[in-house]
């Protein structure tokens, strides 16, 4: 099931005051269930053969405005594969994976996007050298945002 599919149901159910929800879409099911007004909502799903992604909880603030197109380096650009935290590093103090001015090939890792408290190693998809790194470590971002541009 898609993961905007599953963030609109869970904003439904949140706005609606329902008690539960079900949807099965083919082998896939999911069951959302509010347990009271003051207790926080319990997300359950049925084992799946595959997923794209995890799901994330709805950020907290939305992340910081990228720079203008026309400022930008010219390059590939590395977008986000999913809703969550950014981080450069795997823990704080760490080294970076990616720094600027850096040569990466295909299947380095660059970051890892933290989702439902799993931390997701984002790798290169292309080869070459970092020209920008467009997200503050420990921001949020969102799907399709960019994260990198590499020349």
């Amino acid at each position: 099931m898609d993961l905007r599919k599953l963030k609109k149901l869970i904003d439904l159910v949140e706005e609606s005051g329902i008690a539960e929800i079900e949807v099965t879409e083919g082998e896939e099911k999911v069951r959302i269930t509010r347990v009271s007004q003051n207790a926080p909502m319990m997300y359950t799903q049925a084992p799946m053969h595959h997923m794209a992604a995890p799901m994330a909880a709805p950020a907290a603030a939305a992340a910081p405005a990228a720079e203008p197109a026309s400022t930008l380096p010219e390059g590939f650009v590395v977008k986000s594969p999913m809703v969550g935290t950014f981080y450069r590093a795997a823990s704080p103090g760490a080294k970076p994976f990616a720094e600027v001015g850096q040569s990466v090939n295909v299947g380095d890792t660059l970051c890892i996007i933290e989702a439902m408290k799993l931390l997701n190693e984002i790798e290169c998809e292309k080869g070459g050298v970092i020209k920008a790194i467009l997200v503050e470590n420990g921001t949020p971002v969102e799907y399709g945002e960019p994260l990198f541009i590499i020349g």
